[in-house]
């Protein structure tokens, strides 16, 4: 099955939200819809990235779980930018 990713770059945290709280939520709303391989925080030339990594078995699918995904973690911290992409041998693209 094909593997995915969502990359969320996260903004400013809404009021009461716990930032430990944000990659759980974001693996649990894409773990509701398919199997979730991995997901991480990082810190990219100065900006935090989440990124979940998931199997779908075709790209509708793949789009709807990144929705799904950007949707929970907008519930909790301001999404700046986000994009699905998928992974062909060894590098991700773009999804169109």
């Amino acid at each position: 099955m094909p593997s995915y990713r969502v990359l969320l770059v996260p903004g400013t945290l809404h009021r009461g939200t716990d930032p430990a709280t944000v990659l759980p939520a974001a693996t649990d709303a894409a773990a509701e819809h398919t199997t979730v391989e991995a997901g991480t925080v990082e810190v990219v030339r100065g900006q935090p990235r989440i990124t979940v990594r998931y199997e779908a078995p075709d790209d509708l699918t793949a789009a709807h779980v990144g929705r799904a995904v950007v949707a929970r973690v907008g519930e909790l911290v301001v999404v700046e930018t986000s994009r699905v992409t998928r992974r062909w041998g060894n590098r991700w693209h773009p999804m169109r």
